[in-house]
Parts: C-alpha cells; sequence; structure tokens
C-alpha cells in the first residue's frame, strides 16, 4: 500500500530527508563531511549532491587511492541505506523492490524502466549532466548497493552508459541466488 502511495506523491520534506541521509551515507564513504544544505529546496539538494558526488569522485581518482576500497565502502554504505528502505516500505516481493527502484530513481530524475527478463534502460538521467564516465562507473557502486539491499540481495550491472557516450544507460537487475 505503502509503495502505490509513494508512486503518486511523495512530499518534498520526505524526499529531503532521504536525500540528506544519501548525502551522509555518501560522504561517510569518501571520508569527509556533507556540504550545508540548510534552507536549500530539493531541486537545489539534488544539484548540490551531484556537484558534491562529482567532486569527491574526481578527487579520489584523481589521487590515485584503491578504487575498490572506495567502491566497497560506497557500496556497504548503499546498500544498509537500501535495506531501511526495503523495511520502511515493507518490501516482500521482487516486483515490489524493482518497483520502489524505479520511483526512488524518478525522484532524483533518472528515468528508469525494467524492461522485464532482468534488463533496464534508463533514457534520461539528471546526473549525466554532471558526470564524466570514471566518476560515474565509480558513483553506480551506490546504484548497485542501494538496488541489492533494496531487493534483498539483487544484482544490479550497467553495460553501458550516458557518460560513456550512449543514448541511454543500459543493464540488468537480476534477483540473488
Amino acid at each position: 500500500m505503502l509503495l502505490k502511495i509513494i508512486q503518486i506523491y511523495v512530499p518534498e520534506p520526505i524526499r529531503k530527508r532521504k536525500l540528506n541521509e544519501l548525502f551522509r551515507l555518501t560522504a561517510d564513504a569518501f571520508q569527509c563531511g556533507p556540504p550545508e544544505l540548510r534552507g536549500l529546496s530539493f531541486a537545489d539538494c539534488l544539484s548540490k549532491y551531484a556537484l558534491f558526488t562529482r567532486e569527491q569522485a574526481e578527487s579520489y581518482l584523481a589521487g590515485g587511492a584503491p578504487i575498490e576500497e572506495i567502491k566497497h565502502r560506497l557500496y556497504q554504505n548503499s546498500f544498509i541505506y537500501g535495506q531501511d528502505l526495503r523495511k520502511s516500505f515493507h518490501i516482500s516481493e521482487w516486483e515490489e523492490s524493482v518497483k520502489a527502484l524505479g520511483i526512488i530513481y524518478r525522484l532524483i530524475g533518472i528515468d528508469f524502466h525494467y524492461e522485464g527478463q532482468g534488463e533496464f534502460i534508463i533514457k534520461q538521467c539528471f546526473f549525466s549532466r554532471y558526470y564524466t564516465k570514471e566518476a560515474c562507473m565509480l558513483i553506480s557502486s551506490l546504484d548497485e548497493g542501494m538496488a541489492a539491499g533494496l531487493s534483498g540481495g539483487g544484482r544490479l550491472c550497467f553495460n553501458g552508459r550516458i557518460t560513456e557516450g550512449f543514448g541511454c544507460c543500459k543493464g540488468f537487475l537480476r534477483q540473488g541466488d
């Protein structure tokens, strides 16, 4: 029932609170503090998140530190976030988790479509205006972790991205074993 409600409308204060949580878990993974967001609209916070993640990813990539370490922290933090969302929305079925992922993506400007048989397509992505190919590949660890937590162990993987010059993002989303 809750999924049906959020499919129709999510109040801005709730959207902002969930985005603030995403900011905190991302900043924690990059081992830095999140920027100040007080007084900003959801749209302004989302733009600030895109800038923040781009800057953190590019800084990390330029620093020469092991990429797998940051990818693991991003994945783990967002996995826990996805599990929390799964509990909050009372998700128990695969189809519910796919629907919830689509709703969450829509709220942050990602046009996600599950095509069935495990395949998905993203026709537009708010973040593609901000990210380089490398930053997108790093930050997508957040997507992978959240999808796994939300679905109870599913796997999200990209085969092509807008930031790589493709007209859309494609990949697969499969149930866990």
